[in-house]
């Protein structure tokens, strides 16, 4: 019927692919198989989190400015139309409209000159005077009243 080298090509075919489906079951169906698995999935998971996160963020931050720039025009706009309002009813002496202001002709650099002679505050005492004892000096701001001595 088969001659004996056909039955033993058969076999140890058979044989190897059993040994190679036992190898696969087995790994598949091995603890640290199902546990190599799980943390595949989790890091899978935590991926797709992160980026819903990023993504929220970066939505977030992106509607606030949006925000803020509408809340800066509204704020323009009340203040033109309360200068404007102001102007018109205060004859001219209320206060100036933002347009006028950023309008002007005057250089953005320039100080005016009456902030041109301002100084900082000194964080000393100045002497008045050379003979006048300085700041650092242990009698300094202390008043001593003499008092006569009493002759017993």
């Amino acid at each position: 019927m088969y001659s004996l080298t056909i039955l033993i090509t058969i076999g140890v075919i058979a044989l190897l692919l059993g040994g190679a489906i036992g190898l696969l079951l087995g790994r598949r169906l091995s603890a640290d198989g199902q546990r190599l698995r799980d943390t595949e999935r989790k890091l899978d998971q935590m991926t797709q989190d992160k980026r819903a996160y990023e993504n929220e963020v970066v939505e977030h931050f992106s509607q606030t400015a949006g925000l803020l720039n509408a809340l800066t025009d509204s704020y323009r706009n009340v203040h033109n139309h309360l200068a404007s309002g102001a102007e018109a009813l205060c004859q001219e002496k209320g206060p100036v409209a933002l347009e006028r202001l950023q309008g002007g002709s005057k250089d953005d650099t320039e100080i005016p000159a009456h902030l041109a002679q301002i100084q900082p505050p000194l964080d000393y005492a100045p002497k008045t005077s050379p003979s006048e004892k300085g700041m650092l000096n242990e009698e300094f701001g202390i008043e001593r009243k003499r008092q006569p001595v009493e002759e017993s």
